[in-house]
């Protein structure tokens, strides 16, 4: 268990590396179709449904590759 935590850590430094020096890279997470967003006068509602699902295949296909 001590091995995925290491592994999520470096994910992660790897992600905040990215957001810090290509933050164009991810742009496109959160304004695909199928991604709502409800504005009023008060609140803000995100859903990203279309981006979970993207990275969500995404890192099944990564994890069954690694895992082999």
């Amino acid at each position: 268990m001590a091995r995925w935590f290491i592994v999520a850590g470096v994910v992660l430094v790897v992600i905040g590396l990215i957001l810090h020096f290509a933050p164009g890279l991810l742009q496109w997470f959160g304004k695909l179709p199928g991604d709502l967003n409800w504005r009023s006068e008060r609140t803000q509602v995100f859903v990203p449904i279309t981006s979970m699902i993207i990275l969500s295949v995404v890192l099944t296909i990564l994890l069954n590759l690694f895992n082999r």
